[in-house]
């Protein structure tokens, strides 16, 4: 693509004919010279080539990648990003949407603050109820060390703001491998991703800015189907649990990731009844397996954090009696 692009915009697309109007209409609405679109086809066996196609023309700085054989949301985010060509990069998924002007202010937001990456708000979408979520950062617009975004233990802090999309990234992170995302995990990806960045970033900010509109309930999101791809939470946590074993302030952040683990353990564990007989055993197998390889030490802090009823889940996992 030709001309200065300050933001790349890359969009997942997965059998999203359902949504694709909505969120491609929104693309047209922020249509900029300093903006450039990276769709990602992949692999969808529905209409959404057609759509895509449809409103290529409006797009005008737009690169269309088509998979034949879906590689995943990790896989076609990073395809998308080794095609962009713009200072920042962000993300949107083929479900969703954001409103008019938002990637320009984005885009205006990582110049006037210089930091490596910006995080903002967004509402979630339950049909037609709208619901504000705020980035968990009470200081706004102002640089600020991502270390520092990872506790609380049991507070909400940055890291349990896992959404790629809600922010925009400087292409040095993406040069440094920090923004490539791992193509093995097909859910829970933007969990080790978001550790990572609090990791390796030198800053970020947070700004007042709602534009990301996030679907949820939607029929055959990730966060929905119950194959075996909804173990993959426990290889993303690992993958957490490993960063921080390689850094050198590893251990003053570790009780933080188990109490994550836990968290989601617990829930998945609870959802258990849409998985099959199979993986629901396996579930609890690697549930029970990885808990108990948990130092006692982290687990005595972790587990009054979690709720009595969720502390009851796991002295019943790991068949300990009061």
């Amino acid at each position: 693509m030709s001309g200065s692009t300050a933001l790349s915009v890359i969009v997942p697309m997965h059998n999203v004919e359902r949504y694709a109007g909505d969120m491609l209409t929104s693309l047209v609405r922020n249509v900029s010279e300093e903006v450039e679109f990276i769709l990602v086809d992949d692999g969808s066996t529905d209409r959404t080539p057609d759509l895509i196609e449809q409103f290529r023309p409006r797009l005008e700085r737009v690169e269309v990648i088509r998979h034949e054989k879906a590689a995943g949301l990790s896989g076609a985010r990073n395809a998308g990003m080794r095609a962009s060509s713009g200072r920042y990069l962000t993300f949107l998924d083929g479900d969703d949407y954001v409103r008019p002007g938002y990637f320009g202010e984005l885009a205006a937001a990582m110049d006037r603050l210089g930091c490596d990456y910006v995080k903002v708000d967004h509402i979630k979408v339950f049909g037609r109820r709208r619901v504000p979520d705020r980035a968990p950062m009470g200081v706004r617009g102002t640089p600020l060390k991502p270390r520092d975004g990872i506790l609380p233990v049991h507070g909400r802090a940055m890291v349990d703001y896992p959404n790629a999309w809600s922010g925009a990234y400087r292409r040095e992170l993406f040069e440094a491998g920090t923004l490539l995302f791992d193509e093995q995990l097909l859910t829970c990806e933007d969990r080790p991703w978001t550790w990572r960045l609090h990791l390796k970033a030198e800053s970020y900010a947070v700004v007042s800015l709602w534009g990301p509109f996030y679907r949820r309930e939607v029929a055959g999101s990730l966060t929905k189907v119950g194959d075996e791809r909804q173990l993959h939470f426990f290889d993303a946590f690992d993958l957490v649990l490993a960063e921080l074993a390689a850094d050198p302030e590893g251990e003053r952040f570790r009780t933080k990731a188990i109490r994550n683990y836990c968290a989601m353990i617990a829930f998945h564990l609870n959802e258990r009844r849409r998985l099959s007989p199979l993986l629901q055993r396996r579930l609890r197998a690697r549930a029970k397996a990885t808990v108990a390889a948990f130092p006692a030490d982290h687990l005595a802090e972790v587990m009054p954090g979690l709720g009595p009823e969720r502390e009851r889940l796991f002295t019943e996992l790991l068949g300990v009696t009061a």
